[in-house]
């Protein structure tokens, strides 16, 4: 009895299942629809804003639609993931997302706005992001060296800036201070364009930062490039060396930025994403510009990227436990 009931059911079961399979590849077909917007938790002119604005025209030529950028700073990142979360998990709604919102807040917040593991649905990897020392130029420094021994002379008068309490850039100024043995104080802003206008104009001694988004300034003489935060040089600036190099070893706090979206997003939905942004991020343009700007392009699968978070939420716990960080 209980064979014969099972195999009334198999039909109607095949049936549900197809009509899902239906509905979702009829997800993606009709996506997009309008449209999309990708949410960039942090001021316009910072290393996230301009990678997403790079690639959106590119993305928008193979959605076949308009692909806007809308800041929304604050929280580091967590108001523009909270506003995602919030619209639609259609697509059409997509988020910047970083190391500090997704890898590190977990660590430092006592509870966080969502679930970064289950709110959130990866789509891909865009970039990896090393961290560039920078000054201000009038600061009496040419070295990571004459920086620390500066520092020593001037206990707590010199202050980095960051773009956000716990993100990237602050723990980088972190493991700086604990390695160098220096007694520097952080000053976070809500993004790397209000951190970068304070330290040109001197309200704020340094920073570790992009260089998509600091360079320019130190090419025009306005901010002194030190060194980078990375296991190696980078290829596109092969004359600045690392901070270990420089004589501080262990401060190569390497970021990332990728596109995430809402959970209950269609898969079908999601592969299409990836798939039309790691064609955008393979384009030699693209490439060769984030290659010129310090940054590796990636463009890696939803399955990839979820692995890459997870190992990379348990390094950045080691970091903040390390750095003693706590919440603002």
């Amino acid at each position: 009895m209980k064979l014969r009931s099972l195999l009334t059911l198999l039909p109607v079961v095949a049936a549900g299942t197809a009509w899902l399979g239906a509905a979702t590849a009829s997800a993606a077909d009709g996506f997009p629809s309008k449209p999309v917007k990708i949410l960039v938790g942090f001021s316009p002119g910072g290393s996230n804003d301009v990678v997403a604005r790079l690639i959106a025209p590119k993305l928008s030529e193979g959605l076949g639609q308009q692909v806007l950028i809308d800041n929304r700073p604050g929280a580091g990142g967590n108001i523009a993931a909270s506003a995602m979360l919030a619209a639609p998990a259609d697509g059409h709604t997509l988020l910047m997302c970083t190391t500090g919102t997704l890898s590190i807040q977990p660590h430092v917040l006592k509870s966080m706005p969502f679930d970064p593991e289950k709110d959130i649905v990866p789509v891909t990897q865009v970039v990896n992001a090393p961290y560039m020392l920078l000054v201000n130029a009038s600061l009496p420094v040419k070295n990571v060296k004459e920086l620390v021994a500066y520092a020593k002379q001037k206990p707590g008068e010199i202050n980095f800036a960051s773009s956000g309490t716990a993100t990237g850039g602050h723990l980088a100024g972190e493991m700086l201070k604990s390695r160098a043995g220096i007694d520097i104080v952080h000053v976070a802003y809500k993004g790397t364009g209000q951190a970068m206008t304070d330290l040109i104009a001197g309200q704020v001694s340094m920073i570790f930062d992009q260089p998509v988004s600091s360079m320019q300034y130190a090419r025009a003489g306005k901010l002194r490039a030190l060194a980078v935060a990375s296991p190696r040089r980078l290829a596109a600036f092969p004359e600045i060396p690392t901070v270990a190099e420089a004589g501080v070893a262990e401060v190569e706090p390497v970021t990332w930025a990728g596109i995430c979206a809402a959970k209950n997003t269609p898969p079908a939905v999601v592969e299409r994403l990836q798939r039309e942004i790691a064609k955008v991020l393979a384009q030699p343009e693209i490439a060769k510009r984030l290659t010129a700007d310090g940054l590796e392009p990636v463009g890696s699968t939803p399955e990839q990227f979820r692995a890459f978070l997870a190992a990379d939420k348990r390094k950045w716990g080691r970091v903040v436990k390390d750095a003693d960080v706590k919440a603002e």
